[in-house]
């Protein structure tokens, strides 16, 4: 019950944030968010928790805020500044996993028993595999998500209609994202079973799908933010 309960407070939080960056840094936000967010879902990934007897990852309120981003640069900026970002938290999650890595090379002043280092190799020493799944899944599942957005946006171009656009091109291209980062980071991995694996598929899947339904009267009240620099 505890980790439903904070479950509701930390997507509130989350989502909150995701304006609050928004409403004080406007189109530059969006980017900073990206930027953020794709580093701190690949982060929280790594933790497991149970929930409603079942096994599942963080990082999925983070991951969805991604797609929130990608359309809502799309709705407002168009197309190009939405693959742009796309092309960021790319290079964003890139950049990180090379860094990252070099840093866990340096030797620790405490040899190899130094706890801070044994803190970020558990954390971070898993990044390979767990980047490439993401690297893959967001490459695929983002650009997907960005042209389903617009093709949508041909039936569905309408203000009020938002919502549509939203939920279809991402309930859609988070199943693929979902379906790749879980082959490519826990296929065959130890401790991850079949039906631990096919636990966090779906639930992962399920979670993002809720998520995204959450996050879209965020994103309306995002959408109606207006800035000086942008009229």
């Amino acid at each position: 019950m505890f980790n439903l309960l904070w479950g509701i407070f930390f997507v509130l939080v989350n989502f909150s944030l995701y304006l609050l960056c928004y409403r004080l840094f406007g189109k530059k936000g969006l980017y900073a968010w990206i930027g953020v967010a794709t580093v701190i879902a690949n982060i929280q990934v790594t933790k497991t928790i149970e929930m409603f007897g079942i096994a599942m990852t963080l990082g999925n309120t983070m991951y969805v805020s991604l797609y929130m981003t990608s359309d809502l640069l799309n709705e407002k900026y168009g197309r190009q500044e939405a693959k742009k970002a796309v092309w960021f938290g790319f290079f964003t999650l890139i950049m990180t996993t090379v860094l990252m890595q070099m840093a866990l090379y340096f030797t620790p002043l405490g040899g190899k028993e130094d706890e801070m280092q044994k803190a970020l190799q558990s954390i971070f020493g898993l990044m390979p595999r767990l980047a490439l799944g993401s690297l893959t899944a967001y490459f695929v599942s983002q650009f997907l998500d960005v042209r389903l957005y617009s093709w949508i946006r041909k039936f569905y171009g309408k203000r009020h209609q938002f919502w549509i656009r939203n939920n279809g091109s991402t309930m859609i291209s988070s199943f693929v994202d979902t379906l790749v980062f879980c082959v490519i980071a826990f296929a065959g991995r130890e401790g991850f079973t079949w039906t631990i694996w096919l636990e966090v598929f779906l639930t992962t899947y399920l979670i993002k799908f809720v998520l995204t339904a959450v996050g879209t009267p965020f994103l309306y009240i995002a959408r109606d933010f207006k800035f000086a620099e942008e009229d």
